[in-house]
């Protein structure tokens, strides 16, 4: 499977990206080199490899990992109301921020 250049187009505006000639080239490229080496990989023979679900592992004496394996403990937390009082802008329910993504081309503050 390759990506084409209107692939690239298309996710480039979903991700509201505007992309130079050379930056969608680029793009299209890596996108391309990315699928080959996985197909190369799918070409592997894994049938004896065990299954894992970490692609790493802790050496004795490491806590590198520990916090992936601790026990889900509920903690204390914020109030809505106390995570209210310390935002910059609130309408009392939810926080206010500025907008970020305008597609009409003005500058947004």
């Amino acid at each position: 499977m390759k990506v084409s250049e209107k692939d690239v187009l298309y996710v480039a505006e979903l991700a509201n990206l505007e992309l130079t000639d050379a930056e969608r080239q680029r793009m299209l490229k890596d996108l391309n080199s990315i699928l080959d080496y996985i197909d190369m990989l799918s070409q592997l023979d894994t049938k004896d490899v065990p299954p894992m679900t970490q692609v790493t592992t802790t050496r004795e004496g490491t806590s590198q990992f520990d916090y992936a394996m601790r026990s889900d403990e509920v903690k204390p937390s914020l109030t809505h109301e106390q995570a209210m009082m310390n935002a910059p802008d609130t309408d009392g329910t939810y926080f206010k921020v500025p907008k970020v993504i305008d597609k009409s081309g003005e500058a947004t503050e």
